[in-house]
């Protein structure tokens, strides 16, 4: 499959450049049009989901603008009620800091698809997926589709207990035509991309588009702050009297240099938001590790300053991903009644994470002994999958069913090298390491179906959805010898596990029902039943500790979520506005705690342990207001409130945590978003602001942090047709307008029970106001 797409997009990149723009289009005949319309049609349905039986929210491309080009399309979604998006970047492009919560659920358990293609539970250390940075380069969305709480049956993934994010790449225009974006910003952020579409002939079109971004760190660190991402997004489409082919081909490489996770201690010792480790004074990030525990040394030890031998090393690290991805579509209309729909798709990862730790030595007991190591972290994924559906329209029914499969190889694995001096971290290591820490590798198997039958009565007035998905998933888990000069022993407490597990129901029910009770106004009400598949890769799930921790972990049970909600909308003139309450259950809740600090290497008390404790309960109400009163102005603005609490306590190494009733970690119960949208004449400009409410990052609620307000603010210029181009057009972004500098996204693997001295490393500090200046040409 990767050598036939490969193939149409080499055979089609014969074309030169004309005239295109973001409404080019020619008029398709009315049979066409239809087909076209079933196979992709977001642009055509309504931002607050009329005609749902579910709470449903959309993303346009225009809601881009307010952020700076090459912002991550999971950031754009920031706007949306319920939605709290952070990432310790502006772009929201630093893989590790990017974070998401929705109705009391973390990212991580939210099902993500592209074109309909799973990307898995887009978890930093992923597993089974990638995020959609590296997936789709932004100038190629075409839309986003929010489920919130309850998600398409059909939707292929085993990690939607808390609803799904559908997003959809674009397709080629129908005339022949380019397009340069350049685009410069604070911390040498430089971006470029370009793409170029061959227009339709016979039905067939196609583009070829790539991206460059190249950006500093904007903390305290002035060397080895680098990071680079080269990626490339190539579409093909044929569209044909019975049907659709579509294939998608996306390459990605990426070395980003990583962020300083930090304490509330730090904050208090004057070390400040911007602390960036030692680099590039080597000498001191090695005294300062001869203070470690595992490497004292009184003599050496330098305790100057307010800062302590955890508080940082030289360089908080890198990380690499790269990956390939491709799918191949076909959409058939045998009849005006049926439609079928397949897929397969192929995924390719390898991903390494760069760090220095202290605590170690290298080279023991030699003159060339220093208390510092490299680590390296590395990861595979290898998955294919195919999905395949079909829909009968008879009398007043719409019935649909489908299966999907996939298959998926990962592999975590650590290493420790030694070090005799400082180095550049943002290329891949290709030297055999000294020391073997963890291998693991994982085999996956997925089979899910389901089966939904649409009833429309009363002339359309009322639609009801039933339907029953069915999800069976297993992970085998190997632990493996490594490669290194000294392999892992199998008794190493290092060790991950070896052994299965599964998540599997015979049938999951939904339940949905929209009624129109005049024009532009309707109800709606929703039920669903879900499970999600344990997580895997390093520090994610169950299967990611020793040995002798698997053996005593016991039966643990699949998370799973009972939702409903119901709501109101109304669209009419200028205004449309929907209101939306929901009720969720959240059982057999896995909380993960470590005992020890991150950048501590794993050993015998320092290692992962998963705890069932029980359940969440979750409620709140979501308001979504948009107001267009001119063709020049539009007003959007979202608003919710949540309460996710858990419902017993639990202990932990024979302490009970009294967890009952308190807020669960990184759920804030206040969200509110505006954003004006304003253009007159060749002018533009938009304004962004997010409230994001209370948020804690222990399970007993001694820690958190209080509220804050961000604003971004965009606008520029469109000159028109210049020259031999026939549209160019100047942005300006600034984003963190009032400079705030606040808690951005916190580390859910470093939650703990308490944090009475606020020592956990646990949040990535806000990036600073920065300036972004865009040029974009089209031919």
């Amino acid at each position: 499959m990767k050598q036939t797409v490969l193939a149409i997009a080499l055979g089609m990149a014969f074309a030169s450049a004309v005239h295109a723009t973001d409404t080019d289009s020619t008029a398709d005949t009315p049979a066409t049009a239809a087909k076209r319309d079933k196979a992709q049609d977001l642009d055509a349905v309504s931002v607050i989901g009329t005609g749902e039986t579910r709470q449903v929210q959309r993303l346009r491309t225009s809601d881009q603008k307010v952020l700076p080009p090459g912002t991550s399309l999971q950031k754009v979604l920031n706007v949306l009620p319920g939605v709290n998006a952070q990432s310790v970047d502006a772009l929201g492009t630093n893989e590790q800091s990017m974070t998401l919560s929705l109705r009391g659920f973390s990212g991580t358990r939210l099902g993500y698809t592209l074109d309909g293609m799973p990307l898995g539970d887009s978890a930093y250390n992923n597993y089974n997926g990638l995020s959609i940075n590296r997936a789709l380069i932004s100038e190629n969305f075409a839309g986003a589709e929010l489920s919130e709480g309850i998600g398409n049956l059909g939707t292929p993934s085993t990690s939607n207990l808390g609803g799904t994010i559908a997003y959809s790449s674009s397709d080629p225009l129908k005339t022949m035509g380019g397009r340069v974006v350049q685009g410069f910003g604070s911390d040498q952020n430089r971006r470029t991309f370009a793409r170029f579409d061959t227009g339709e002939y016979n039905g067939f079109s196609m583009y070829l588009s790539g991206a460059r971004t190249t950006s500093d760190l904007w903390n305290n660190q002035s060397v080895y702050n680098g990071s680079t991402t080269k990626q490339f997004n190539g579409k093909a489409v044929w569209d044909f009297d019975w049907g659709r082919l579509t294939g998608f081909a996306d390459t990605s490489r990426t070395s980003q240099a990583d962020y300083f996770y930090l304490s509330k201690s730090e904050l208090a010792r004057g070390l400040g938001w911007d602390w960036g480790g030692y680099a590039p004074d080597w000498q001191r990030a090695i005294g300062k590790a001869y203070c470690n525990t595992g490497t004292l040394n009184a003599k050496l030890c330098d305790k100057s300053g307010a800062d302590t031998d955890a508080d940082g090393a030289f360089t908080a690290g890198q990380i690499l991903r790269d990956d390939d991805l491709y799918y191949l579509a076909g959409d058939f209309f045998p009849s005006d009644s049926v439609t079928i729909h397949a897929q397969v798709y192929h995924h390719e990862d390898a991903g390494e994470g760069h760090n220095w730790n202290s605590g170690t030595y290298s080279y023991p007991g030699t003159p060339r002994q220093l208390p510092i190591i490299f680590r390296n972290t590395l990861y595979t994924i290898n998955r294919s999958g195919a999905i395949l559906s079909a829909a009968w329209d008879f009398a007043n029914q719409h019935i649909e069913g489908g299966v999907w499969y996939e298959h998926n190889v990962s592999s975590a694995s650590r290493y420790s090298s030694y070090v005799s001096g400082p180095r550049d971290l943002s290329a891949p290591i290709d030297a055999t390491p000294d020391l073997g820490v963890f291998a693991q590798r994982t085999v996956w198997n997925t089979r899910q179906a389901f089966l939904q039958d649409t009833i429309r009565f009363l002339n359309d007035a009322l639609t009801v959805d039933v339907g029953v998905k069915s999800p069976h998933v297993t992970s085998q888990a190997t632990a493996l010898p490594g490669d290194a000069v000294q392999p892992i022993k199998p008794t190493s407490n290092n060790q991950f596990a070896s052994g299965k597990l599964s998540a599997s129901k015979a049938l999951l029910p939904q339940f949905g029902a929209r009624y129109k009770i005049a024009d532009g106004q309707e109800v709606f009400a929703s039920f669903a039943k879900n499970i999600a598949m344990f997580q895997g890769g390093f520090k994610l799930g169950p299967q990611a500790v020793s040995q002798a921790i698997w053996d005593t972990q016991g039966d643990l049970k699949p998370e799973k979520s009972r939702s409903l909600e119901a709501g109101y909308r109304i669209e009419t003139g200028p205004v449309a506005a929907s209101v939306a309450a929901y009720n969720v259950r959240f059982d057999n809740r896995l909380l993960q705690y470590n005992p020890c600090d991150s950048r501590q290497p794993v050993g015998p008390s320092c290692g992962n342990r998963f705890y069932n404790v029980g359940g969440v309960d979750s409620h709140g109400v979501e308001v979504t207001f948009v107001w267009t009163p001119t063709d020049h102005l539009r007003w959007y603005n979202s608003a919710s409130y949540n309460r996710s609490t858990y419902a017993s306590d639990y202990v932990q190494a024979g302490v009970v945590q009294h967890t009952k009733g308190k807020i669960q970690t990184d759920t804030p119960a206040k969200l509110f978003a505006t954003q004006i949208d304003w253009t007159q004449g060749a002018w533009f400009a938009s304004l962004r602001g997010k409230y994001t409410g209370e948020r804690f990052y222990t399970y007993t609620n001694d820690r958190g942090f209080g509220g804050f307000t961000v604003w971004d603010l965009s606008g520029g210029y469109d000159f028109g047709p210049v020259s031999f181009a026939k549209d160019i057009r100047l942005s300006i972004n600034v984003t963190n307008l009032g400079d705030k500098r606040y808690a951005s996204n916190f580390d859910s693997s470093a939650f703990v029970p308490s944090d009475p001295k606020g020592t956990a490393y646990v949040f990535h500090a806000s990036a600073p106001r920065q300036y972004f200046a865009n040029l974009d040409v089209r031919f």
